[in-house]
């Protein structure tokens, strides 16, 4: 990551995505103003409410960088899974946003068809959210963020919303009379597709501020590395959670119950220093010594 930390990785590429939808909003927006394109104007709001979600990514951030201390011993990484979860209603409130929107558009007068112009400002606008999705999914994932991976399909929302009204303007400018508001169902049309998205997002994040167990492969690497450690015999147990960029476990390792205290303390550190060696996101791990039954 060329020597900076994951918490500054995601810093930069929030602040760098707060800029882009400020932008973005701003120029559709006023766009959908001028262009006679409520779908348009709707699909501004939803860029509105990207920013907002990226803010609370980069507050989330910020605060799970802070170090422990004597009120939080174990850190402030769960900071990072609440703004998830707060991203993840965001995308959610943005659909029924949507929704409402579209739905008052379709049913109030129409003062005439879009202005081809709005088609060229959302291609623009496709490519864009496309390409800021591709880039901040993949660096949530490098750095194990699930607020930056909420915010990149907030992000690939707005391009499918963009994208629905780029369809609908398109059919409204060449059905002509009578198709005015196929911008507007397009838009209400895509709002199930964000809201599903957006409900997928919570569930995750919302497992991990309770604390739910990592991944199966993830747990099936950390009894491989922990027990092709010299001088475990098994392992008992292994508790492994996310929390904020990184993860936090326990784990019971048998040893022979022959062995000195002094031995088996010292099997435990190799432990330690194995699966932070092969697993840089792990911020601690507790090694419990059992002895064998033999």
């Amino acid at each position: 990551m060329n020597g900076t930390t994951p918490v500054q990785t995601g810093l930069k590429t929030s602040g760098v995505a707060i800029v882009i939808n400020i932008v973005l909003a701003v120029g559709k927006i006023t766009t959908g103003i001028v262009g006679n394109s409520y779908a348009l104007i709707a699909d501004g709001t939803e860029s509105a409410a990207d920013t907002i979600s990226s803010m609370i990514v980069w507050a989330g951030l910020r605060i799970s960088a802070r170090p422990p201390d004597h009120t939080h011993p174990y850190g402030h990484d769960k900071a990072e899974s609440i703004g998830a979860v707060a991203v993840s209603f965001a995308v959610l409130g943005a659909a029924a946003l949507i929704a409402f929107q579209s739905i008052r558009a379709i049913v109030s007068t129409q003062t005439g068809p879009p202005a081809p112009y709005t088609l060229i400002v959302l291609l623009v606008v496709i490519v864009v959210k496309e390409l800021m999705y591709r880039r901040i999914h993949s660096i949530g994932k490098r750095i194990h963020s699930s607020s930056l991976k909420s915010d990149a399909w907030h992000h690939r929302a707005d391009a499918i919303t963009s994208l629905a009204a780029f369809t609908g303007i398109s059919i409204a400018l060449i059905g002509g009379e009578g198709f005015e508001s196929a911008d507007d169902w397009a838009a209400l049309a895509v709002c199930a597709i964000i809201a599903f998205t957006g409900g997928r997002l919570l569930l995750t994040s919302l497992n991990e501020v309770m604390d739910a167990a990592a991944p199966e492969e993830t747990q099936v690497a950390v009894r491989r590395i922990a027990g092709e450690t010299e001088g475990v015999v098994d392992i008992e147990k292994c508790r492994i959670r996310k929390s904020g960029l990184g993860i936090l476990m326990d784990i019971h390792v048998v040893v022979d119950g022959g062995l000195q205290v002094r031995q088996g303390h010292h099997i435990g550190h190799q432990v330690q220093q194995r699966l932070h060696e092969a697993m840089p996101e792990i911020r601690d791990v507790v090694v419990h010594i059992e002895p064998d039954d033999q």
